[in-house]
């Protein structure tokens, strides 16, 4: 009987097994093993140059402001959206009249079409777009915000910022629904602030939501592609050539397939190393995790 349970139970977790063999623990593997040769798709070759392509991410020279313009979108995206998300979690977790209208406002642009999205900001940057035409009314004129290096990345972090931050604020909200009313009333009864009861209540028994939000977030924010393709295209200059479009521009554009493999290594590393940083990290400040 109990062979019988172990093989219902194999049988039973066998799909998802199978998909993670076949979706990335074999694309992640391959992806190694074509980091070590040099692939021209259109000369037909694949020759075995070892560790040079890893040699020449030391070489290369754009790699560098690559490497700024991904932390700078990261940290710029990450700080803005949580902050925000929990903003409005906590303002909309009140009980007033209107709230689920506003929920649904801000969860909406969730579920549009990414692409969809980005190509309506993109017309509302422009120049001559409805942002501009806006500031005109107010007496601003104000500037090509994607054809400027500043305003580029702050652009694209906003209309990233706007898409996602209902995801985490939902999430947020269900958090702070579970915090139990009593705690709160214990608190004001010890003359406890809203500030002191809101750092001292709703922030540890939320810092499980906290870490995956971050989580998410934080790995998201190192995978953005379609954003910069749509809106940018890696300019002006590289300004916001991130490390998901440069490792395009390399595999896909330039033909450089073997390097290209090689900029997904270390952007494998990249989102590792934060990733087991913060779950390493979440006993000292992950409530029921100490």
């Amino acid at each position: 009987m109990r062979r019988r349970d172990q093989l219902a139970g194999w049988l039973m977790v066998a799909p998802q097994l199978a998909g993670i063999v076949a979706f990335v623990i074999v694309p992640l593997g391959m992806v190694g093993w074509y980091s070590l040769h040099e692939w021209n798709v259109l000369a037909g070759t694949f020759d075995f140059v070892g560790a040079d392509n890893y040699a020449a991410l030391a070489d290369d020279r754009e790699l560098g402001s690559v490497l700024k313009a991904t932390g700078l979108f990261s940290v710029g995206l990450v700080v803005l959206n949580l902050s925000l998300a929990l903003f409005l979690a906590v303002l909309l977790n009140q009980k007033l009249r209107g709230t689920v209208v506003f929920r649904t406002l801000f969860f909406s642009p969730v579920v549009v079409t990414l692409v969809a999205w980005t190509i309506v900001w993109g017309f509302l940057l422009q120049d001559n777009g409805g942002v501009n035409a806006f500031l005109d009314v107010a007496g601003i004129d104000g500037p090509n915000w994607l054809r400027s290096g500043g305003s580029a990345m702050a652009s694209v972090i906003v209309v990233q910022l706007f898409k996602n931050v209902g995801l985490n604020m939902v999430l947020f909200l269900a958090a702070l629904q579970g915090v139990p009313a009593e705690l709160y009333e214990a608190a004001r009864i010890d003359g406890a602030s809203a500030w002191a009861r809101f750092r001292r209540v709703t922030v540890p028994l939320i810092s499980p939501t906290i870490l995956l939000t971050m989580i998410l977030t934080i790995v998201g924010s190192l995978q953005v592609f379609a954003q910069i393709a749509v809106l940018t295209q890696g300019g002006p200059g590289t300004s916001t050539t991130v490390l998901v479009y440069y490792l395009y521009q390399q595999a896909f554009q330039f033909h450089h397939l073997g390097y290209g493999a090689t900029l997904s290594v270390l952007l494998f590393g990249i989102v590792l190393v934060p990733t087991v940083i913060q779950w390493r990290m979440r006993r000292k400040w992950v409530f029921h995790e100490s």
